[in-house]
This record gives C-alpha cells, structure tokens and sequence, in this order.
C-alpha cells in the first residue's frame, strides 16, 4: 500500500509540475524511487495510475458537491448554477493533476470516468434544482446532461487558454449554462 501511495503521490506531482506528458510512467517510477520494473507489477501501464488518480479527485470532489447541495446557499437558479461552477472551478485551480487528466489525459478510461462523473452531478443537481423548485418539477434530466456536456466543453477550453482556466470562458459558460436552465424555471417563479 505505502508504495502504491508513493507512486500515485508522485504521479501527482509531476502532473502539477510538468503536465500531462511529462508524468510517464517511467518518470513516476524515478519521482517515487521504484524501479520501472517494479511499477508493473502495481500498474500495468500509465493509464491505470491516471484511472486511480483520477478516481480519487472525483470521489473528493463529488463529497464537496454532496456538501455544498446539502447545505444550500442558492437562492435562485442563477445561484444554484453559480455553486456547482464554483465548486468545480476552484477545485480544478487547486488541483492542475485533476485539471490535466481532465482534460489533457483523456483517453477512453478517462473519458468514460469524467463522462460517468458528470451523468451523476447532473442527476445529483436535477434533484436540486426540482426541489428547491428552481426548475419546474417536469424538467427532463436530458437538460441537465446537456448542460453538463456544454459546461465540460467550455472548461476544456477554458483551461486550454488558461492553466486557471481562462475566466472570460467561464463567464460565458455561466450564462450559456444559466440562460438554457431558465427555460424550465416554472411560470410563476419567472
């Protein structure tokens, strides 16, 4: 276990340090002071140490989201949106490993596990949103994956223009995001 962690920990580092390319798995294997023949025998290639790195800051990510819903500060859609951009936006400015296995790393495990991420989050929020009445109780969960899939889009590049993720790009995603939600907010709430 202790070596495992040392080479999780090292990938991450060089992930925050040098980017995507420069964490190899013989790189990660040098950062850790394993072998390279050793690091076979914990991960068969550099795709799985991505697949657990990247579990990890899902799974802390997805407990922040969880607390952030759980105790809501939104007072309107606007808000609501506002919050779950935030969370993600200042989780992926602290953690560039997170920010580059997001979006520079994206091979099919990685693609299936941020896309599976999302699906959740959508759902999690379409809950939310319907009971807060944010958003009228017949709003189709298909709107809520199509904004999550638009709002991926935007911080891919937001954070090609900008290691912080550019905030012009953002703003943008926030209104896109925003504007397209305020088409279900119920009559009356309008």
């Amino acid at each position: 276990m202790e070596r495992r962690k040392a080479i999780l920990d090292a990938a991450e580092a060089l992930l925050a340090e040098q980017g995507y390319e420069a964490a190899t798995l013989k790189a990660t294997g040098e950062r850790a002071g394993i072998p390279i023949a050793s690091m076979y025998h914990y991960f068969a290639d550099r795709y799985q140490v991505d697949a657990e790195l990247l579990q990890r800051h899902l799974g802390e990510l997805d407990r922040l989201i969880g607390a952030a819903l759980a105790e809501p500060r939104a007072q309107t859609l606007r808000e609501a949106v506002d919050v779950m951009i935030d969370q993600l936006l200042d989780y992926l400015r602290r953690h560039r490993s997170c920010t580059e296995l997001w979006f520079a790393g994206r091979h099919s495990t990685l693609d299936a596990m941020v896309r599976a991420f999302d699906e959740a989050q959508a759902e999690r929020l379409w809950h939310h949103l319907v009971e807060q009445r944010f958003v009228a109780a017949d709003t189709p969960l298909l709107a809520l994956l199509l904004a999550f899939e638009v709002a991926t889009q935007l911080f891919d590049t937001a954070f090609r223009r900008s290691p912080a993720g550019d905030h012009a790009t953002i703003d943008e995603a926030r209104r896109l995001v925003t504007a397209y939600l305020e088409t279900y907010v119920p009559e009356g709430a309008r």
